[in-house]
């Protein structure tokens, strides 16, 4: 399957239980003056808006760029009560945006699907003087309550190509340092999700690496993610908790 085509079938699940981004991220943006009011945005890989959303809120112009066009549809429905978001086809190595047009590029979730080298040409080309790259991930703990702990196993009993496509594969100092040419800002905030049954459930089917409906191991999945709910659930809610994590700096 295609990068591009692996969400299609997901959409709906992405938008209402994927994690959104803590309000303290805009915050750190704007105070540590790598945002102005005035500022453009490319959200590249901006999936179903939820990116963007955090920063359209401020009242910024957020440009979404995406290539999944059952993702790029919905993100436009779902903002569409923000002036400022103009969905536009493509992707992090071709963006179709002007030269010197952009004040800050976000990836959110995306950067691991990139070819980075091109993708780094692509930025460099769209970006206006003293232009910067925010990388950013919701990263999911994974050991730090006795439930995460079995989640994760869970997950890596019934991923498909989970280890392969994890983010974490390239978020590391030495693809940053690569990646923006010399220094970067890091950050992170914390997150959490409080998540029902249907929300546990909808929260694993957001993600490309897990079985659907067609899949053989479906059934089975289902019932062992309803058994581990039952086991950690406090009144009828688990929750998943994240490290919000920002990379930002200029492209040398």
């Amino acid at each position: 399957m295609k990068t591009e085509e692996r969400f299609s079938n997901r959409v709906e699940d992405y938008i209402k239980y994927r994690p959104h981004y803590p309000d303290a991220v805009y915050t750190y943006l704007y105070e540590n003056n790598f945002l102005t009011p005035q500022s453009v945005i490319a959200d590249v890989g901006c999936g179903t808006g939820i990116s963007s959303e955090l920063l359209l809120k401020h009242g910024h112009k957020v440009l979404g760029i995406e290539p999944n066009k059952n993702m790029l549809d919905a993100a436009a429905i779902y903002l569409n009560k923000y002036d400022g978001f103009i969905p536009k086809t493509g992707n992090a190595e071709n963006t179709g945006l002007p030269d010197a047009s952009i004040d800050l590029v976000i990836c959110a979730q995306a950067f691991h699907w990139f070819d980075r080298e091109k993708a780094k040409i692509e930025f460099k080309r769209i970006l206006k003087p003293g232009g910067k790259v925010l990388l950013i991930w919701n990263d999911r703990r994974t050991n730090s309550t006795d439930f995460l702990k079995v989640y994760e196993d869970f997950l890596q009993m019934f991923g498909i190509d989970y280890k392969n496509v994890d983010h974490k594969n390239v978020q590391n100092k030495k693809t940053f340092e690569n990646f923006y040419g010399g220094e970067f800002t890091e950050m992170s905030f914390e997150n959490s999700q409080a998540l029902d049954l249907n929300g546990l459930k909808g929260r694993v089917l957001s993600s490309s690496y897990m079985p659907n409906e067609s899949h053989p191991d479906f059934e089975f999945m289902v019932y062992c993610l309803k058994k581990i709910f039952q086991r950690y659930q406090v009144n009828e809610k688990v929750n998943i908790d994240y490290d919000t994590k920002l990379y930002i700096g200029h492209l040398n």
